[in-house]
């Protein structure tokens, strides 16, 4: 019983103890609990991926697969990759809230509470049961990313060799023979099929009841394909000369109606004869290609037309061309519209009907021929137009950018002629799948070109719709911004073109989304690219906002022109830091492991750039307080003239010879300003006046104080004054003191008062004195000739200093002279 007591008692002190270091080390979190009782599995279906995983590396192993299963199989990984991706990020909540208490418990030191050890170790212990399901995860990932580019491998080695395997020539007789058959075959098999449907019992009753849907869809199809093209142009003509502003993007949207109608009437044209039902399961194949085939030349045609000719007369073209020149250019593009047409209705005819190689080969090149054909043409005319534009160029503002546009076309030019050419050689050397990978990508990219050029072109129509500014539209910067992204937006297009598959670019997306880290944050370009698009979209709004305000809203207020741009400027700034910080938030990167970093840059940035920071806080203390505006006359130091522009790091100055001076914001702030035109422009002008001494000063003041009445700009109130300064050197010495309505005015004021006061000085006989100096001279017997070398008298010539007629002591001074 003792022994049973003693035990019973410690069972109890440990009891105890355990809960008093629980207590002690601070209660676990609601949210923590359910983590260590029922921790989520990440491979609960670990069978169904080990499966896929097997499967996948036996397939590569053997090598044997084809490639469809290939795809197949590389989606299916793709699927588990992403799954496991996002599992990576289980329970990232409660891992940082662990990790912030284990933080806060520091580090262990030699003599620590034990409760807080056993805190700590708990603590541990559950970051790493919550860290697993992430680590295993990682690990899955990096399986699939293994097995997705062992694919992808095996996959571009095979269309390597697709691209190296050489068939029979195309040039060889006997491959004409079999081509012929094989089309006479393939038609007699389409036409089989189509007897074969027509014999049926039903078709009768069928066709009886679809042929009111189908001809009236074939009636309705026929009118958009004659008619449709006439109306849209039709309508363009009258939007494009009644409309001057926008009609670039009136020009773009009407003229898609000269593709799009056609396009309708082709897909009904397709549902009248899939109603009639009178193809069998090979030409309703061939049947379904026909539309995408058939529009290929209206939209060829509607290139051309964006791209080569003006909306109207005197305008400029999207792609700078010589007159002469359009027309060939316009209709090689047509052409190469129609082979491509040609191109896509034959493949699919020929795997209708099961063509064997040798005809294919055959086929493929004499489509080629044509297709490269039109190629070296456009080549040809390319760098033949470059050359022209050079020589024909003048030596203007335009004269770099336009140079530019002329080597690129050149170097296009070149590229068309020699993949035209090699393209030719190869085809007739048996390279038929290189022949058809140089030439068709090559006519598809100059498409996707002329769309580019197209669009960009709009992207300053409109901007120039929107904004109202037309003058250096194309050179603002959204309408760049926009061309840079349509130009990125391109290039997986043209990847495509060139070849590259689907799951390619997928690929690269998958990569972009795990980003880069640095230090504690990670940042990918897929969060960088939505940084910049909101970005991009939040200035454009500010920019248009700004235009709205300075053009429309702000002009109808009664705020004068200094308040108007300073609303405007600070709409800018504070726009521009909201986009920013928008951005950000949209885009999910955290800075906050960046925080120290950036302190640290932040102190050196600091040093180096105090003085710009000084000047942009100051230009922020002028646009608030307004101490000047655009429009004022001022003087800094020995600068004045008119403020034409405060920016946010300087200020531009006008002076009166008409030069422009740059201020920093920071001279206006803390140093001495004079502004003659705050708000109000009433200012004083002094006009000095001298006459000569014996001047009766009661009659000179009445003069001058009539002048200053008279003149329309003084002031009745405060009336102008006359102030007899004082005896200067010369003259009795006058100031007219006036207060001008318009200070802007006061050197044309000065100088009218100046001519009415010579007149009327004139008038009354009052002289204007000139300054006058009296020589003595203390021994004037040494100016007498002295006998020279020779004998005779040097003559000094006395010449009389002007004197004034009022001073009637001027003879007596002269003669003692």
């Amino acid at each position: 019983m003792t022994v049973l007591f003693r035990l019973f008692t410690l069972l109890v002190f440990v009891v105890l103890g355990s809960m008093a270091l629980a207590q002690a080390g601070g209660p676990v979190p609601e949210e923590e609990a359910p983590a260590e009782q029922d921790l989520p599995e990440v491979f609960d279906d670990l069978g169904e991926w080990e499966a896929l995983a097997q499967r996948v590396e036996a397939a590569l192993s053997a090598g044997r697969v084809s490639t469809a299963t290939l795809d197949d199989l590389r989606a299916s990984l793709t699927e588990w990759r992403d799954r496991f991706l996002t599992r990576q990020n289980t329970n990232a909540a409660r891992i940082e809230t662990l990790r912030q208490q284990i933080a806060a418990l520091g580090e262990a030191t030699e003599g620590e509470d034990p409760r807080v050890v056993a805190r700590r170790d708990e603590l541990n212990s559950m970051l790493e049961d919550l860290r697993a399901p992430r680590l295993l995860a990682a690990a899955a990932h990096a399986r699939a990313s293994g097995l997705i580019s062992q694919i992808d491998a095996q996959i571009r080695s095979r269309q390597a060799a697709a691209l190296t395997e050489r068939v029979q020539s195309p040039l060889d007789p006997t491959g004409w023979g079999q081509t012929l058959a094989a089309f006479n075959s393939g038609y007699r098999l389409l036409r089989a099929e189509a007897v074969n449907v027509r014999s049926s019992p039903l078709f009768g009753t069928q066709w009886r009841d679809a042929l009111p849907e189908a001809l009236l869809s074939a009636a309705a199809a026929l009118i958009l394909l004659l008619r449709g093209r006439r109306w849209a142009g039709w309508v363009e003509g009258r939007v494009t000369t009644r409309s001057r502003r926008g009609r670039g993007v009136w020009r773009f949207v009407i003229s898609l109606s000269a593709v799009l109608l056609p396009l309708l009437g082709l897909f009904l044209l397709e549902n009248a004869i899939d109603a009639l039902d009178i193809l069998g399961r090979r030409g309703e194949q061939v049947l379904s290609i026909i539309p995408a085939a058939a529009i290929l030349p209206f939209f060829g045609h509607w290139l051309a037309r964006l791209l080569l000719y003006p909306p109207v007369q005197g305008a400029e073209a999207a792609l700078e061309l010589p007159e002469e020149a359009r027309d060939g250019a316009s209709r090689q593009i047509t052409v190469l519209s129609v082979v491509l047409a040609l191109i896509l209705v034959l493949t699919e005819f020929m795997n209708a009907t099961e063509f064997n190689d040798v005809a294919w080969a055959v086929v493929l090149f004499v489509t080629g021929v044509m297709l490269s054909f039109s190629l070296f043409r456009l080549g040809r005319l390319m760098r033949a137009t470059s050359d022209m534009g050079e020589a024909g160029g003048e030596a203007d503002e335009t004269s770099e950018k336009r140079g530019f546009r002329m080597v690129i076309r050149r170097l296009l030019g070149r590229i068309l002629t020699l993949v035209s050419v090699a393209g030719v050689l190869a085809g007739a050397a048996g390279y038929v799948a290189a022949f058809e990978l140089m030439v068709v990508p090559a006519a598809i990219t100059l498409y996707v070109l002329g769309v580019l050029v197209i669009l960009q072109r709009l992207s300053v129509d409109l901007y120039t719709l929107l904004s109202g500014f037309d003058d250096g539209a194309q050179d603002a910067l959204i309408p760049v911004l926009i061309g840079f992204a349509l130009a990125l937006m391109s290039v997986p297009v043209l990847a495509l073109v060139w070849g590259a598959r689907v799951t390619d670019l997928t690929e690269i997306l998958a990569r972009a989304r795990e980003g880069f880290a640095i230090g504690e944050t990670r940042i990918s370009p897929t969060d960088f690219l939505t940084f910049v698009l909101v970005f991009a979209v939040g200035y454009t709004v500010v920019r248009l906002l700004q235009g709205a305000l300075r053009s429309s809203i702000l002009p109808r207020t009664k705020l004068d022109i200094g308040g108007r741009n300073a609303i405007v400027a600070g709409t800018g700034y504070l726009g521009i830091f909201l986009a920013a910080v928008i951005a950000i938030t949209t885009a999910g990167i955290d800075l906050s492991g960046l925080a120290i970093v950036a302190g640290a840059l932040s102190v050196g940035i600091g040093f180096g750039l105090q003085n710009i920071v000084s000047n942009f806080v100051s230009g922020i203390i002028l646009l608030i307080e307004r101490p000047i505006s655009e429009g004022d006359w001022i003087q800094v130091g020995t600068e004045m003239g008119y403020v034409r522009d405060i920016s946010v790091r300087s200020t531009r100055i006008e002076t009166f010879d008409r030069t422009d001076v740059i201020i920093p914001n920071a001279d206006l702030v803390s140093g001495q300003v004079t502004n003659w035109t705050r708000g109000n422009s009433v200012g004083r002008v002094i006009v000095p006046v001298g006459v000569a001494y014996g001047t009766d000063t009661a009659r000179v003041e009445r003069i001058l104080l009539d002048v200053a009445e008279g003149h329309p700009l003084v002031l009745a109130n405060p009336a102008p004054a006359v102030i007899f300064q004082g005896f200067g050197a010369d003259s009795l010495d006058f100031e007219i003191r006036a207060i001008l309505r318009d200070v802007n005015w006061v050197l044309s004021v000065k100088s009218e008062m100046n001519h009415e006061i010579a007149k009327r000085f004139a008038e009354e006989g009052i002289e204007i004195p000139f300054a006058q100096r009296d020589i003595w001279l203390r021994n004037p017997e040494s100016l007498r000739g002295r006998p020279s070398a020779s004998g005779t008298d040097t003559q000094i010539e006395e010449r009389a200093a002007p004197r004034d007629p009022a001073d009637p002591d001027a003879d007596a001074d002269a003669g003692e002279a």
